[in-house]
């Protein structure tokens, strides 16, 4: 149990969801069906969307509450199997709108792939995509994410502590809206809680998916039917805004807002202009 009480409070508000992969946790608000749904990203939770109030949102495996299985290999293609299965217990008959940052801008790709097959199980809305590498080729890696996807990444995994891994969560919040010390320890909590710390190198190894799958997931973002919007903070230091104009050149009818003085956490280093920014885009 969290000695923290604002994580009791919201592992207490959240519900635990079975999946054929794993237990996951899920944040649902409000009664009926869902209408939107957050994804979040690397090495975070769905904590990251506390601020503004999300509608239903999970743990992908591996993070946060969620189950954490060892020797696990974590990838978009399972997160997104799961996005799925939780959609489908919480009773999405009709269209959900999906909000994805960071890791879980992949696995929205990955769903818009499936809706342009028509293997999708439930009915894609308007999607938003936020300050992620989806052209990593355009992206610029922190060096540690660099040495966990080399052979040294089970000994970075097994050195990884509470002060390493606030420097590097930190170092990609703008200087105008720093990481707060009480955040801090409380996405470190969520990390290691289930020793998922020491699973770095594999929660970290998805950049290889998007590499492997360039094809599918860029082809998505240029012929998926529906609409798509990007919100960005432009001053993350590794989804860069050069991440952002490969986005454009491919979806040139993306409609764009960005925030100049934010960076890699735009929902939560300003969530109302965040929030006012994505209901202008939903709407």
């Amino acid at each position: 149990m969290s000695q923290d009480p604002v994580l009791r409070e919201w592992r207490a508000e959240g519900e635990d969801i079975e999946t054929r992969f794993g237990t996951v946790h899920v944040h649902r608000q409000g009664e009926g069906e869902p209408g939107l749904l957050l994804l979040h990203g690397y090495p975070t939770s769905s904590y990251d969307w506390r601020p503004i109030l999300p509608l239903l949102t999970l743990d992908f495996l591996g993070f946060g509450f969620s189950d954490k299985p060892k020797g696990h290999e974590y990838r978009l293609f399972e997160h997104a199997d799961v996005v799925e299965e939780v959609l489908a217990k919480a009773g999405a008959a009709g269209s959900v709108d999906v909000l994805a940052h960071d890791m879980g801008t992949s696995v929205a790709t990955e769903l818009m792939a499936r809706d342009q097959e028509k293997k999708l199980s439930f009915g894609l809305g308007r999607v938003v995509l936020c300050n992620g590498s989806v052209l990593l080729e355009r992206a610029s890696l922190r060096p540690i994410q660099k040495l966990l996807r080399s052979r040294f990444g089970p000994v970075v995994s097994a050195l990884s502590s509470r002060p390493i891994f606030t420097r590097q969560l930190a170092a990609v919040f703008s200087d105008a809206h720093p990481l707060s010390r009480e955040d801090a320890d409380r996405h470190w909590e969520l990390l290691a809680a289930g020793d998922g710390h020491r699973q770095l190198h594999k929660l970290t190894a998805y950049p290889h998916e998007r590499v492997e799958q360039a094809p599918r997931w860029h082809g998505a973002v240029r012929d998926w039917p529906g609409t798509l919007g990007l919100l960005w903070g432009e001053r993350d230091p590794v989804a860069t805004v050069a991440v952002l104009d490969g986005l454009r050149e491919l979806r040139p009818a993306a409609e764009v807002i960005t925030f100049e003085e934010l960076g890699h956490f735009p929902q939560t280093e300003d969530p109302c202009r965040f929030a006012a920014a994505l209901r202008d885009l939903l709407d």
